[in-house]
């Protein structure tokens, strides 16, 4: 689910609660995904528009959150630093990306039927 759809076409953004205190959502996945791409939180951060204070305090919460950390990183210096996802950080993002995959086609015709309600606002008003 891509954030790049034209405004008019339905978005599906899903959260997932564990409790009270561990979320799942869309923006820690992409972070993820941006951790994988460029092998630095940092850049990941950049890439979301996010803080690397705010893109790292999301790692830690969730390393914590899981029994397995989700994100390796090692610190920058005169060899670099980076980051890369654990086995477990690539099953958590693939399980919640089908997670999505599933709930967007079994939910495709209930969307339709809502956007159908909705008022028409091609004219900008």
């Amino acid at each position: 689910m891509s954030d790049d759809t034209p405004s008019s076409e339905a978005r599906l953004r899903l959260r997932i609660f564990f409790g009270d205190d561990v979320m799942l959502g869309p923006g820690k996945a992409d972070l993820l995904e941006h951790i994988r791409e460029t092998g630095s939180i940092a850049a990941a951060g950049r890439s979301m528009k996010m803080s690397y204070k705010r893109a790292w305090s999301l790692v830690e919460e969730m390393n914590r959150s899981y029994r397995q950390p989700l994100v390796d990183s090692s610190r920058g210096g005169t060899k670099g630093g980076g980051a890369s996802l654990t086995e477990a950080g690539e099953s958590v993002l693939a399980h919640y990306r089908r997670i999505e995959t599933i709930i967007a086609r079994e939910a495709a015709e209930e969307i339709a039927a809502l956007q159908t309600m909705l008022v028409d606002m091609s004219d900008g008003k």
